[in-house]
């Protein structure tokens, strides 16, 4: 377990109070901790609200981690994820010296030298940071987000802590089970990265670039040459809250289309780009002066591999339609099924629940909730989902809050179908880009480099041994036919297949002559490789087919 000191021991303490307060006694009771919490502690009231209560009295690394769980359905029952998504992460705030101290070290200059003026008076505050309003020396107002001292240090012992006790936790069913030295390890990967306020900045820049074609998003543009790991500066987003917005703002804009627009903005970054705000919770999103939504805090970001981003999409769509055989199907594809897989439980939940939400009216389902109920059953059943897949859902549960702020008569499920032939239409679009064709052509022209060699190996053989053909009977005519068409197709595939690789290589050759703002002769071989292809998928599918007919 490393150094024991006295933080150490306070949060063992700590720890096994909570887990055996709130009915997670076998954890405890592995590791002998129960015994001595019990002499301890007389409070046995537990339950959802008591445990966030709980968590907000131990500190931040508590609160983070509740709100890390509250994303978490195949952990904790439904009341105990509404309860945490609750949970406040709301302080007293620190002097006005201890920030300007951390911004002093970080930047390694006076405040007054890098700023014209700082607000003494935070905007926020938070267990993690502290946010202040700003102006730089060139006039540009900004909001400077300052780490909180020592926090470093205050994470580490209380992560120290508990992976020791997930390591005895791990001996258990339970542990077992839910993979509690794991699950302890995303936490402080986490925890880490939204720590890292470099990272922030980052996650701030890629995400303008990605949304930059949605005209009602905002994202604030951060100042990276007063940035650092413990301070990040960026624009200033003068705005309301949408949960404070009060129905007079809401008549002068037109709600419907700043919801529909926010959603198609998030089902891109979800499905298309792997790479999504995961934290839109209201008090994250603003509406600002010129009646955009500006997202701000990209502490918490989620990413999606390629695969699950075309499962993910195949399963949104599924339960919007209803479908629950292939909500059933995706689900078993997106994580392998383990052996003690119980899939007569998972699949009788999992259609329950579609056929559930089939029956109400299109505008009541929430995608989002179906996801975690989702990720839910899988538990429940044995089958362990990606993490990332119950931060989508958390995601999408708080769209569909926001939306219903904005504009209550919009429907979040008829956008999502609304939208899906876009996001396809996107997805292929990538898929076609000029690097895959490069590396299709490269591949082309790795196979027809080793074609030659291929046919005289099989020339040599035939040579050598002969062939030999085991037959009943054989009309030689219709085989010599057969043979001439195959040999034909062959020469004709290998002749488009140049074609494309010399377009290929063409495209990146600057030319006066171009068509459609490409190199004019890159497009005529395209063509001439398109319309070789259409004829001789003609004679395959089309003449083939009347030739057998004969």
């Amino acid at each position: 377990m490393g150094d024991m000191t006295t933080d150490h021991l306070r949060r063992y303490r700590d720890i096994s109070w909570l887990l055996w307060k709130h009915g997670r006694s076998e954890w405890a009771q592995s590791s002998g901790l129960d015994r001595h919490v019990k002499e301890t502690f007389e409070d046995e009231n537990s339950g959802p609200e008591a445990l966030t209560s709980d968590l907000e009295s131990l500190g931040p690394t508590f609160i983070k981690i509740g709100q890390m769980l509250a994303s978490r359905a195949d952990l904790l029952p439904p009341e105990y994820l509404e309860a945490l998504a609750r949970l406040q992460d709301d302080v007293a705030p620190l002097p006005f010296e201890s920030i300007e101290r951390v911004i002093a070290e970080e930047l390694d200059v006076r405040p007054s030298r890098a700023f014209e003026e700082i607000d003494p008076s935070p905007m926020a505050t938070a267990s993690l940071a502290q946010v202040h309003r700003a102006t730089l020396r060139d006039g540009r107002p900004v909001v400077i987000k300052v780490q909180r001292p020592d926090i470093d240090d205050q994470i580490r012992v209380d992560f120290e802590a508990f992976a020791s006790i997930a390591r005895l936790g791990s001996l258990t069913s339970a542990g077992k089970r839910y993979q509690f030295e794991a699950l302890v390890e995303e936490f402080r990967n986490t925890m880490t990265q939204e720590l890292d306020y470099v990272q922030e900045a980052q996650n701030l820049l890629a995400l303008r670039r990605n949304l930059r074609e949605f005209k009602r998003i905002h994202i604030p543009k951060p100042v990276i040459e007063f940035s650092s790991r413990r301070v990040l500066v960026m624009e200033r987003c003068d705005g309301a809250s949408v949960a404070d917005l009060s129905p007079v703002v809401l008549t002068e804009i037109d709600c419907v289309a700043l919801a529909d627009e926010m959603f198609s903005a998030y089902l891109r970054q979800i499905l298309v780009d792997g790479f999504f705000h995961a934290d839109p919770h209201p008090g994250n999103v603003l509406l600002d002066r010129d009646h955009r939504i500006a997202l701000i805090d990209l502490g918490m970001v989620g990413r999606i591999n390629a695969g699950l981003r075309h499962q993910l999409l195949n399963l949104v769509l599924a339960i919007s339609e209803g479908d629950a055989d292939r909500v059933c199907e995706i689900t078993e594809q997106i994580s392998p099924p383990p052996q003690d897989f119980d899939r007569v439980a998972f699949r009788r939940g999992v259609s329950d629940l579609v056929l559930m939400n089939q029956q109400k009216e299109v505008g009541d389902l929430e995608v989002g909730r179906i996801v975690l109920e989702i990720q839910r059953i899988s538990g429940d059943s044995g089958l362990r989902l990606p993490a990332n897949l119950a931060l989508v859902g958390k995601t999408l549960v708080n769209l569909d809050t926001i939306a219903k702020k904005l504009a209550p008569d919009f429907n979040p499920n008829e956008a999502i179908q609304r939208h899906a032939a876009d996001l396809i239409r996107r997805r292929m679009r990538d898929r076609v880009s000029l690097g895959n064709v490069f590396q299709t052509s490269l591949e082309m022209a790795e196979i027809t480099a080793q074609l030659p060699k291929r046919v005289n190996e099989v020339l040599t053989q035939i040579g050598d041994r002969g062939i030999r053909l085991n037959v009943d009977t054989i009309d030689e005519a219709k085989f010599i036919r057969g043979f001439h068409k195959i040999a034909n197709r062959i020469t004709s595939g290998l002749i488009i297949a140049s074609l494309i690789i010399g377009a290929a290589l063409i495209m990146r050759v600057k030319s006066e002559y171009t068509l459609l703002g490409y190199p004019a002769l890159a497009i005529v071989l395209f063509l001439a490789a398109a319309t070789g292809a259409s004829v001789l998928l003609w004679h395959i599918f089309i003449r083939d087919r009347d030739d057998e007919g004969h």
